[in-house]
């Protein structure tokens, strides 16, 4: 038996945010405060409407790795210090490994 034979449940929340600095910023509250074990930085360029218009922008996705029961502190911590208006916020249940969620487990207070 492989250790993918039986994965462990873990969750990711998405956001996006416009800058480095909003990005780090929130990944720093995010780690500090034991939220997630581990937040990717990924660029990327939206498309959307907004307000009756279509834009193209520049983004920072940030995915955040946690236990799904520290998921609602997490969006509450995002909701708080996001700068827009109306964030992104997913929430994707993951199947991970023993050995990766066992580490997740650790690095996050729902330990």
């Amino acid at each position: 038996m492989t250790p993918l034979d039986t994965p462990m449940e873990l969750s990711a929340v998405v956001t996006t945010v416009g800058t480095p600095d909003d990005a780090r910023r929130l990944v720093h509250a995010v780690l500090e405060q034991r939220l997630a074990a581990c937040v990717q930085v990924e660029p990327i360029t939206s498309h959307y409407r907004w307000q009756g218009a279509l834009h193209e922008e520049s983004e920072l996705r940030l995915v955040c790795k946690t236990l799904p029961a520290v998921v609602p502190t997490l969006l509450a911590l995002l909701r708080a210090q996001h700068p827009y208006q109306l964030p992104q916020l997913v929430v994707q249940a993951l199947a991970a490994t023993q050995d990766y969620a066992d580490w997740v487990r650790q690095e996050t207070r729902g330990a």
